[in-house]
């Protein structure tokens, strides 16, 4: 039924968008709705309440703006209402760009629409809110800080509730603050609920505040979109190689004591099943090595362990070398010292993280879409809705505990109809996240088998790069460099120090 309706509607004006919002629509390039516009628009301009679940880079935010725009422009031939709709967002890059999309949809009917997240000057905000906008993007914490402290502002007028990505927003960390601004607010009004990901809160907030809703499904409870290629990169993790590199050692095979060369094989992990099995090194065939070889190809293999990591990264980017790439850590402090190895491996890399100033987290994605840089090294901070279309790959430096993370990661790339990349770094500490995230999305992916050769000519420049980026950090003598950098400094610092504890440690355990 979905199909044959997507078949006879052919533009937004079947869809029953008025003739403004249509030419707004070409404007922008939008000639022909995606699948969740088609199924959701309808309800929405017929006043129904929508739980909307479609794949990321789908077409969602579009899908609630324009039945809104519409509500408003109707509403507006008797009046001219300010906080007609509020539309909360997990993050502040999210909110900014839904915001972008209104302004750009309503350019040509005067609408005015105020952005509230944090990082900004509150003072500028209640400026802009004394201006009586017509949309309201915000997150949570800040929508509530003004609905608190901003003298004369409230949202007993609103008629539309909009919350983007509908699971983040009712975590632990958004839920207090969202109890309390549903309290705020009326209770007759819309309210959409769009996502990629559908849980069991999203249920529960359905029975709270929807009335009679229409759910919409243009895909499966969690899956990602046809266009992208998904492989996965196995690299041990590094503070296990010198116990690989002993199981080297004791499965070489001496076969006859006049030879001067032997075969040797390690011990790796089958990723599906957990059992260990005879590989080369690396994946690689086996390889016939003097014994004097042995000996300094492991003694050199265990001197570099610490940058073995970082090497399957490199790797990785050398799979579409020059494209735009996200790369996505589980913290901070990993962005800010990986881009800087990047940087003096002569890639173009910048970070971008939470713990960043609002006016840096936006520098660099600008600079991220201009294509200054072609490299972005983020957290999850950057993994929900940003609609960047140039990116060409997604890579897990590090695989999400959360399995549902990994859909909205690789959602960045493969968007609108586009084909993606998207690679996943595995170690056999993480097999048990991995296997969780194919049985999510219900797809067994493909390996990445580099050869050895390629690995090792990477860990002499790696190193270097690791180490420049340390004498970065510090003057002669051990003293930080004052002026600019230092914030980011400190945080490469603090991530370099706690990782070589660490190693260190497991070395001596």
């Amino acid at each position: 039924m979905a199909g044959e309706t997507e078949e006879a509607v052919k533009t937004f004006a079947d869809l029953g968008i008025c003739e403004q919002l249509v030419e707004a629509c070409e404007r922008l390039g939008w000639k022909n709705p995606t699948k969740i516009q088609v199924e959701a628009i309808p309800h929405a301009l017929q006043g129904k309440d929508l739980i909307a679940l479609a794949q990321t880079g789908s077409g969602k935010t579009a899908a609630f703006a324009l039945p809104t725009l519409q509500a408003l422009l109707q509403a507006s031939v008797t009046s001219v209402p300010a906080f007609y709709a509020c539309i909360l967002s997990p993050t502040r890059e999210l909110a900014i760009q839904i915001a972008e999309q209104f302004e750009a949809l309503g350019s040509d009917i005067g609408l005015r629409c105020a952005v509230l997240v944090g990082g900004v000057d509150m003072g500028l905000q209640t400026i802009a809110l004394a201006k009586r906008p017509h949309i309201v993007v915000a997150t949570p914490g800040r929508l509530l800080d003004h609905l608190s402290n901003t003298k004369g502002f409230s949202l007993r007028t609103l008629k539309y509730l909009i919350l983007d990505e509908a699971d983040r927003l009712l975590n632990e960390e958004f839920e207090k603050s969202l109890d309390e601004i549903l309290t705020a607010i009326p209770q007759d009004r819309k309210t959409y609920l769009f996502s990629a990901t559908m849980t069991m809160k999203v249920r529960k907030l359905q029975r709270a505040c929807l009335r009679n809703p229409v759910k919409i499904e243009v895909a499966s409870k969690y899956s990602v979109v046809e266009t992208l290629r998904q492989q996965l990169l196995f690299c041990p993790a590094k503070y296990k190689l010198g116990d690989l590199f002993f199981k080297i050692l004791s499965s070489a095979s001496f076969p006859n004591p006049k030879c001067s060369t032997y075969p040797v094989a390690d011990l790796s992990i089958n990723l599906r099943t957990g059992e260990s099995h005879n590989h080369s090194l690396l994946c690689c065939p086996v390889v016939w090595y003097s014994w004097i070889d042995i000996v300094l190809l492991v003694l050199r293999l265990c001197h570099y362990s610490p940058q073995f990591l970082e090497c399957y990264l490199v790797y990785a980017l050398t799979l579409k070398s020059g494209a735009s790439t996200m790369v996505f850590t589980r913290t901070c402090d990993a962005t800010h010292f990986l881009a800087l190895v990047l940087r003096n491996l002569g890639l173009r890399a910048i970070p971008i993280n939470g713990h960043m100033s609002q006016c840096k987290r936006l520098g660099a994605l600008n600079k991220f879409k201009a294509g200054e840089c072609n490299i972005l090294i983020c957290t999850d901070v950057a993994s929900r809705g940003l609609d960047i279309p140039s990116v060409d790959m997604v890579v897990n430096y590090d695989i999400p505990t959360n399995s549902k993370d990994y859909i909205h990661r690789v959602g960045r790339t493969a968007r609108a109809g586009r084909s993606g990349l998207a690679v996943s770094l595995v170690n056999q500490n993480e097999i048990g996240w991995f296997k969780q995230i194919e049985d999510l999305i219900g797809i067994r992916m493909s390996d990445i088998r580099p050869h050895q050769e390629e690995i090792m000519l990477l860990l002499e420049r790696v190193t270097e790069a690791k180490r420049i980026s340390q004498k970065q950090i510090k003057e002669p003598g051990g003293q930080k460099r004052k002026g600019r950098g230092d914030e980011d400094e400190e945080e490469i610092e603090k991530y370099m120090s706690r990782k070589d504890r660490k190693f260190k440690k497991k070395n001596k355990g």
